[in-house]
């Protein structure tokens, strides 16, 4: 038998081929992703930013080729999950799903183990989702005129319950007095279910809260709506206006986002934006995420560094005026 003949032509472009490294890894040699993905979610299950994070997981699976499980770090308003990631390889194999109250913790925290604007890397915007501001409907305000005038003749007097301190229905409320000269009776509880419940008994007079917890009692009539703490209407309560209508350049929105470790490679970065991107803007997912009143709507990496930036100055005043500390 002859030996094998192979071409030098051939074996040298092969040769040149192996030699190159394979594009989406950021490592020669290394395609990514070659082994399944983690997105961590800070809160416990069951919670929105827990229903994002495996609506996210599940339409990403089939797009990168490889599992995508969701794994649950609760604790210190999302400080443990993230301090998680940060400390994780830069592979593009460990992700999270953050609220806004990243740009909020730096401020209520006197200790950090981390800073958000340089361990983490942001992917995208996942959606955001308003607040509603919510009455007792004993109270005589049928708009958000009407309580910023009931609110100037009752000063210190009107009660605003929320989730806790420092939350965002906390900073709302201290937001909309620094813009409107009125003050509020702040009245923190162990959850929002706890504030609405006592609002509907009349303990206490509003509230800023999700859109979940208050959309059945606006229905059922046991609660009033006067506003949402998006720039603009929100699809979840298009009959209310926004509370900017009446208080130009008043926001106050939660926002949900994709993170990754800083110093993930630009490529993966990009390929986790693109497949995201793609998974959001499908017409399924977007009705998820609006039953969970979250309204899709994506960013880049550079208009979320951007939207970091602004966010940790705005809630870095509002919490200095209120005080708030948590440790």
């Amino acid at each position: 038998m002859s030996p094998l003949y192979v071409c030098p032509a051939l074996l040298l472009a092969a040769t040149h081929a192996l030699a190159q490294p394979a594009t989406g890894g950021g490592a020669p040699g290394n395609v990514w992703p070659a082994k399944p993905l983690r997105i961590v979610s800070p809160f416990a299950p069951g919670g929105g930013n827990d229903t994002l994070s495996r609506v996210l997981a599940t339409a990403l699976t089939p797009r990168l080729g490889q599992q995508v499980v969701v794994e649950n770090r609760p604790g210190a308003n999302t400080i443990v999950g993230t301090e998680l990631v940060v400390k994780s390889p830069p592979d593009g194999y460990t992700l999270i799903v953050l609220p806004n109250a990243i740009t909020i913790n730096p401020h209520l925290y006197r200790k950090m183990p981390f800073d958000v604007a340089r361990d983490l890397s942001p992917v995208l915007q996942i959606g955001v989702s308003p607040l509603i501001f919510v009455v007792h409907p004993s109270l005589p305000a049928r708009s958000v005129k009407d309580f910023l005038a009931l609110a100037r003749t009752k000063p210190n007097e009107l009660t605003n319950g929320s989730s806790g301190n420092g939350s965002l229905g906390h900073l709302a409320g201290a937001l909309l007095g620094l813009m409107t000269g009125t003050s509020l009776v702040h009245v923190p509880y162990k959850g929002t279910s706890l504030a609405v419940t006592e609002l509907i008994g009349g303990q206490i007079v509003m509230s800023f809260a999700s859109a979940l917890t208050v959309v059945p009692h606006i229905r059922g009539g046991r609660l009033r709506a006067l506003g949402v703490t998006s720039a603009k209407r929100s699809p979840a309560v298009p009959d209310v206006p926004a509370i900017a209508e009446t208080v130009p350049g008043f926001s106050a929105e939660l926002w949900y986002a994709l993170f990754a470790p800083a110093g993930t490679p630009a490529d993966i970065i990009n390929r986790l934006h693109r497949e995201a991107g793609t998974v959001l803007a499908q017409a399924e997912i977007k009705s998820k995420l609006a039953d969970q009143g979250v309204d899709a709507l994506t960013r880049s990496p550079q208009e979320m560094t951007k939207q970091i930036a602004i966010d940790l100055d705005k809630w870095a005043r509002v919490v200095k005026d209120t005080g708030a500390r948590i440790n």
